[in-house]
């Protein structure tokens, strides 16, 4: 049985720790991975193997290119194997809310591997600097988080001339924002309707107001050798909005002790649902080794393949119950309980949006430019709904 996927060394060196690991419990099954090295370069090369018939038997596919796998309808439907004797990984084992585009009209066609719920990561000492006495995660332990006391602290750190937050930009960015801030993006029909909901276009505005005065950073922009990365780590940015690999990169700083997390503001201070990053596990529909294929999937997806590949410092947070110990083991960061409490009601990235091929990365573009200052909060949510009803025919 062959799988594929991308990673970092210290990733794919785990993976086949885990292949060893498996051909020991399954000495009839043998197991090779081929991985690529470049996430930009995998998918290309994955839908040109389907189509030649030569695809690898299981493999991952990013929450980006998901909805399109999906929809052309070469992912091995996996519901009744799930709900059979032989899976590890019932369907309810896993968080409703990561599936997203994996599901379609009842059925499975992947599942989650693990997830990243995007944090608010802080720097204690950048806080200090800025004269900021208060801590976000004690505020959120009291359900005194709110918008008002985040977005003072950001004025605060740029009055102190440091960075406020930075951001990637992407989908879970705005559309955690918008949530967080009680808007609406996408109705339960799939139809875009955050450019006529209140909420949405004020929260769109104050958010394009704070990245166009430099309060806010977007992180993809940001020069090379001042990267956010190295920002951070020199304490020169408050907040970090990232999931749990950044624990590698503030253990390789040596400043670890310096940074906890803090769950997203809302305006009355109680939590709310926002995103969560993933990728997915998938077989190739023309697998000929279905049960073994299987086999490997739903043992690498269940809690005790999710706690071998996470544990010891792991960069991930796990998509399926009981094995949430991986993430508290260590006691780092202090709050490390955030993580799983947004996870547990957090979303993945929107179906109607991640099944289009390249949608979200065009209405990332179109957030850009509200960020630059090249366009206002309703001319740039007016724009999305009309991409999104363009690009998915409607």
């Amino acid at each position: 049985m062959v799988w594929s996927t991308w990673g970092t060394p210290e990733e794919l060196t785990r993976f086949e720790e885990f292949n060893e690991d498996f051909m020991e419990r399954h000495p009839d099954i043998t197991v090779e991975l081929q991985p690529v090295a470049s996430y930009s370069d995998y998918h290309s090369k994955l839908l040109a193997q389907l189509t030649s018939g030569t695809a690898p038997d299981v493999f991952y596919i990013g929450d980006d290119m998901l909805g399109q796998f999906v929809d052309a309808d070469v992912l091995l439907p996996l519901r009744d194997l799930m709900e059979s004797d032989e899976s590890r990984t019932q369907p309810d084992d896993f968080f409703p809310g990561l599936f997203g585009v994996a599901e379609r009209d009842g059925e499975y066609y992947a599942a989650p591997n693990d997830s990243n719920p995007d944090v608010l990561w802080y720097d204690k000492r950048a806080l200090e600097a800025a004269g900021i006495t208060e801590d976000p995660a004690e505020l959120a332990a009291n359900g005194e988080w709110t918008t008002e006391k985040y977005l003072e602290m950001n004025d605060k750190l740029a009055e102190a001339g440091l960075i406020g937050s930075m951001f990637w930009n992407y989908w879970a960015t705005h559309y955690s924002w918008i949530s967080a801030q009680g808007g609406t993006a996408y109705d339960d029909s799939g139809e875009f309707v955050g450019n006529a909901d209140p909420a949405t276009v004020d929260a769109v505005e104050t958010l394009g107001e704070y990245f166009q005065d430099g309060t806010f950073v977007v992180a993809d922009t940001m020069p090379e050798g001042a990267g956010a990365d190295s920002e951070f780590v020199t304490h020169g940015a408050g907040f970090f909005v990232q999931g749990r690999y950044t624990i590698g990169t503030l253990e390789s700083a040596g400043v670890e002790g310096d940074y906890d997390i803090v769950r997203w503001p809302t305006p009355d201070g109680a939590e709310a649902p926002t995103g969560v990053a993933a990728s997915y596990l998938a077989i190739n529909g023309r697998t000929e080794a279905t049960d073994a294929a299987f086999t490997f999937w739903t043992e690498f997806l269940s809690a005790e393949g999710q706690t071998f590949r996470l544990q010891g410092g792991g960069n991930a947070v796990p998509s399926i119950t009981g094995a949430d110990d991986v993430v508290l083991q260590d006691g780092y960061p202090a709050h490390a309980q955030t993580f799983l409490d947004m996870r547990d009601i957090g979303f993945a990235n929107h179906p109607a949006e991640a099944r289009v091929p390249g949608l979200s990365s065009d209405i990332s573009a179109l957030f850009l430019e509200l960020y630059q200052g090249k366009s206002e909060a309703q001319t740039t949510l007016d724009a999305v709904a009309d991409l999104v009803a363009e690009k998915s025919g409607e």
